[in-house]
């Protein structure tokens, strides 16, 4: 066995029903769950209705670098999105469709890694995606870890060109999780730079970028490249997905664009590794990435419950409307596993504590004393869970 695989921390949700296994809420009221980032919206009939109508594509093997047709509906919607020249990304040569993201973070590592580099590291923020560090661990390569400040994201800048030299790969999402800052067109140009200067793959998990909460649409690394003129986007990817923005997470439909010479070896390796995404769904896939007012309903669904939620907690936290998302990240006033115990068992709320999503970096864990909440249930039940949040934590006081 691959003793790496003894380095796995268990999954946040593993740890979170460990956490709250003897706790038994009051069964007079609902439970509320606000602790799991699943898109709970009604899925749009265009996408039901072709994937129903694709399903004798099950009679085909389908091809791993996606049907031409997919292709290019992913690169006409990324061009329309990021305001990049037509043709700037051939639907051939810079992109591939894969199975959610999940699929493509964590296999980008495993093409990237090399056996044979002693000291090479792969890079992420902190707080993080476990699937960034899972990674890392099955490729055999050091994890370092960049804490967030209380903006929400690293101070990028601030990283030494003796660490840049270091990485292999550097993750980063933009907007964040759990945070939902989203990096300036600037800093991400500014991160492509120093992956071309100091030759590592920089992926940008921009997953949330299609829930923004106010009228900017956050900026992505290829349209950050292209205005910084690195038009072959070297060195640089990015991975989108169906799941949040189109309320498909059970589709397990994204793709991965940017430099075509490591998208050419990702095919490679995709192809050995028996990841095709089943035909059906690929069909599906284009309705959902031609059809952009379902994605706008989606984010309007978003726009009220934060509407609803932000007044709220006003006198408990200062945070302000995040960028994009669906996520709270609220400091607790006591530690954040027995502040999330006491939630569950006093006021019938499931959430997450935030030292599950980080680790120890230079001293300090930027996860401890917070609370990640995912407003992702219907809209009165995100106002219920909330006001009995407050309730809780002022009793704490």
């Amino acid at each position: 066995m691959n003793p790496a695989l003894d380095q796995l921390k268990a999954y946040p949700f593993a740890r979170l029903a460990t956490l709250l296994e003897n706790e038994r809420p009051d069964p007079s009221r609902a439970l509320i769950d606000l602790s799991i980032g699943e898109p709970k919206h009604q899925p749009p009939e265009v996408v039901l209705q072709a994937l129903a109508g694709s399903l004798t594509q099950v009679s085909k093997y389908p091809p791993t670098s996606g049907y031409p047709e997919l292709r290019k509906a992913i690169a006409d919607w990324a061009s329309q999105r990021f305001k990049l020249p037509h043709q700037a990304l051939d639907p051939l040569a810079n992109l591939l469709p894969v199975n959610g993201t999940r699929e493509a973070l964590f296999a980008i590592t495993q093409l990237a890694a090399n056996p044979t580099r002693a000291g090479g590291e792969v890079g992420m923020p902190n707080p993080f995606y476990q699937i960034y560090e899972g990674a890392a661990l099955l490729a055999g390569k050091q994890r370092v870890y960049f804490n967030s400040t209380d903006q929400g994201q690293p101070d990028w800048r601030s990283i030494s060109d003796q660490q840049w030299s270091k990485l292999e790969l550097l993750y980063i999402c933009t907007p964040g999780n759990p945070s939902g800052v989203a990096l300036d067109e600037a800093t991400l140009a500014y991160l492509a730079n120093k992956a071309i200067e100091h030759d590592f793959i920089l992926v940008s998990d921009e997953c949330y970028s299609e829930l923004w909460l106010g009228d900017e649409k956050p900026a992505g690394l290829l349209q950050a490249c292209w205005n910084a003129g690195i038009t072959h986007f070297r060195n640089c990817l990015v991975c989108h997905s169906l799941s949040k923005r189109s309320n498909l997470p059970g589709l397990r439909s994204g793709f991965v664009a940017g430099d075509a010479d490591i998208i050419r070896k990702f095919a490679l390796y995709r192809t050995y590794h028996g990841s095709a995404m089943p035909g059906a769904t690929q069909l599906a896939s284009i309705a959902a990435w031609q059809d952009e007012s379902h994605a706008e309903h989606n984010r309007q669904l978003y726009r009220e419950k934060y509407r609803q939620v932000m007044p709220l907690l006003q006198g408990i936290c200062d945070q302000a409307t995040p960028d994009a998302g669906f996520y709270l990240w609220l400091n607790t006033p006591i530690d954040d596993q027995q502040y999330v115990r006491r939630l569950y068992a006093e006021a019938g709320v499931k959430s997450l504590p935030g030292s599950y999503l980080t680790r120890v970096s230079n001293g300090s864990d930027p996860g401890i004393n917070h609370v990640r909440l995912a407003l992702v249930a219907p809209v009165e039940q995100c106002v219920e869970g909330i006001q009995r949040l407050v309730a809780f934590h002022k009793s704490l006081n």
